[in-house]
Parts: structure tokens; sequence; C-alpha cells
């Protein structure tokens, strides 16, 4: 059975009463004690919260950074392969942005068991443009024309096969 909030709120009210009055008497409060809103025993005996800015430094490296650092300039691809962005963005229709960890963001994908997908995201601009330019690219390098879908709503394409390896090459060259 539920009471209504007026019942409630009136419940309420009578407890702070009744807890306000019991303050004022004269009564021992050890009859009290279970009751946590009257006894005040409990209270007494905690210790002081003692704020330290000084142990801080300790708790703070444990807590994981909000960003990711941008990496140091440096020409060429670095040991681990990775490779930086050109400093002036290509003139094209469209712009492909690096992931947060500043990487291209050219993925592989299996669905369905055995269908290979490469996926490409964070396009800017005319996707359609980039559509046609990879079409071409994948062309020269596989001899046919693979399919490929569009989907302007993430801003991703997609397509068939696993090209993520040439895909992240072409767009390195052209100083992505």
């Amino acid at each position: 059975m539920s009471l209504p909030t007026q019942h409630i709120a009136m419940l309420c009210r009578g407890l702070r009463i009744a807890s306000k009055l019991h303050a004022q008497t004269s009564m021992p409060q050890k009859q009290f004690c279970g009751l946590r809103s009257v006894c005040s025993s409990a209270i007494e005996n905690k210790p002081p919260i003692i704020e330290s800015t000084e142990e801080y430094k300790f708790v703070e490296r444990l807590i994981p950074p909000s960003r990711v650092p941008t990496p140091p300039k440096h020409e060429g691809r670095a040991p681990s392969g990775w490779s930086p962005p050109s400093e002036v963005p290509p003139t094209l229709p469209y712009m492909i942005r690096r992931s947060r960890m500043h990487n291209v963001p050219v993925y592989t994908d299996i669905t369905n068991g055995s269908r290979k997908m490469t996926l490409l995201r964070k396009v800017e601009g005319d996707i359609w443009a980039l559509e046609r330019d990879v079409k071409e690219f994948l062309k020269q390098v596989t001899g046919k024309e693979l399919p490929t879908q569009v989907n302007e709503v993430t801003m991703t394409l997609r397509v068939k096969g696993h090209f993520d390896q040439e895909l992240k090459e072409w767009l390195l060259k052209k100083g992505f």
C-alpha cells in the first residue's frame, strides 16, 4: 500500500517537529539511540575531516589524462610506423580528420562471418568525390572496380575487401 505524496510530506514534517521537541526537552538521549536523526552520540565520536592538498599529487598520477597529448613534431615515419600529417592540409573537396589517437581512420571489418569490408571514417566535405577517388585508386591496385557504400549521415565510406594498408598509404601520400 503506497501513501500519497501529501501524506508522506506530512509525516516527514511531523518527524522533524518531534525531533526538534525532543532536542529541547531534558530527557536523557540514550533512551532513543535507535533513532539516527535523534541520537547524536554517533556524530560526536567521528574524527574531523582534514583535507590534504599535499598528498593529492599521488592521486593525480593515477587519474588517466582526459586527452591524448599532441605528438612531437618530426619528419617521416616514427619507429612505431606512425606518420604525422602534412603541415598544410591538401586542397581537395574532402577532408579526413585523424582519430583521437592521431591515426588515419581506416579500419577493417568482418561481418556475417566472412564478409570483409574496409571502413573509412571521419570524412568531412564532399564524400562522393572521395568515393570517386578511392574507386580510381583501388581500380589501379586491383584491376577491377570494387563495390562501395557511402553513408552521408555517419560520414563513412565502406569498400568491399580488406584494403586498409593500401588506403592508409594512399591517404598519407595525399597529406592526411
